[in-house]
């Protein structure tokens, strides 16, 4: 991507490795392989929370390099069930009650067939 404009270039980046290699952060894959949309969103996150992204391709490259690194890092340090980047880990989990009929409950007879 070598005369691509930093927006361009991320245009065409897809997979978590694609970001992290191309920003040039370091990464142990079984890190990524299990928690890589985590990371990627984690990263989006991250940049909403920026006001201004700055228009100088090395300061927004730096930015952008440091939002996920990162990002990245929450993820060696802890996992998605703590980090909760989903909406699905907020959900508040009830347990659930199972209520078996009494007339459902029999004795069997000896030497009966089974159901």
């Amino acid at each position: 991507m070598p005369n691509l404009t930093l927006e361009e270039a991320l245009k065409e980046l897809s997979s978590a490795e694609d970001f992290l290699e191309f920003f040039s952060i370091k990464y142990d894959s079984s890190v990524v392989q299990v928690n890589r949309l985590h990371i990627l969103q984690r990263f989006h996150d991250y940049l909403e929370q920026v006001s201004e992204l700055p228009t100088d391709e090395m300061a927004g490259r730096a930015i952008y390099t440091q939002l996920l690194s990162q990002a990245y890092e929450d993820f060696v340090h802890s996992d998605a069930l703590t980090e909760k980047v989903f909406p699905v880990f907020h959900q508040q989990q009830t347990p659930t009650i199972v209520a078996v009929p009494i007339s459902t409950i029999t004795k069997r007879k000896l030497n009966a067939t089974p159901f």
